[in-house]
């Protein structure tokens, strides 16, 4: 049998195909959770951050991980999740937005936390673009977003939220 040996970038461009479990339309590496791939011999270690501290999704992304490199060859592989540098909506791609509003979830309004955001009605809304609404909770569906209602079109949704 010949040992695999993938480039980082063979790899990264393969995990990049890995959704997130909770957001099935974004990837690990549009959402910014794909921080690096390190390469030692035959060894293969992938970094990775949680959008939110205590991610119950996490343990489902490793093993994502895992399989998708297992299953193109790489056997000696490992997951390393970091929180420092802690993870923020910096790290979102343009392409990770617009899917999120597309898929029916306001995105982060702002390149970095202003937690300020809350306190007025800047959120726009994923289905009519109206920005005639009001925040309901501060936590949706799950922890990193808060739920949000149109004034307009009625209907709630989540807002990713910065961290």
């Amino acid at each position: 049998m010949v040992a695999i040996h993938p480039s980082r970038f063979d790899i990264l461009r393969l995990l990049s195909t890995i959704p997130d479990p909770e957001i099935p339309v974004v990837s690990i590496e549009e959402m910014g959770m794909l921080r690096d791939v390190v390469i030692d011999d035959d060894r293969v270690e992938v970094i990775i951050t949680p959008t939110y501290t205590g991610c119950p999704a996490m343990g489902l992304i490793e093993a994502d991980i895992l399989a998708t490199l297992h299953k193109s060859g790489v056997k000696n592989a490992s997951v390393r999740n970091v929180i420092e540098p802690a993870w923020t909506t910096d790290l979102m791609s343009d392409k990770a937005k617009a899917k999120l509003k597309e898929y029916g979830i306001a995105p982060p309004l702002h390149s970095s936390c202003n937690h300020e955001v809350f306190q007025h009605n800047e959120i726009e809304c994923p289905r009519c673009n109206s920005k005639n609404t009001v925040m309901i909770s501060r936590f949706g569906s799950t922890a990193c977003k808060a739920l949000y209602q149109c004034n307009d079109c009625k209907e709630p949704f989540d807002y990713f939220k910065c961290h």
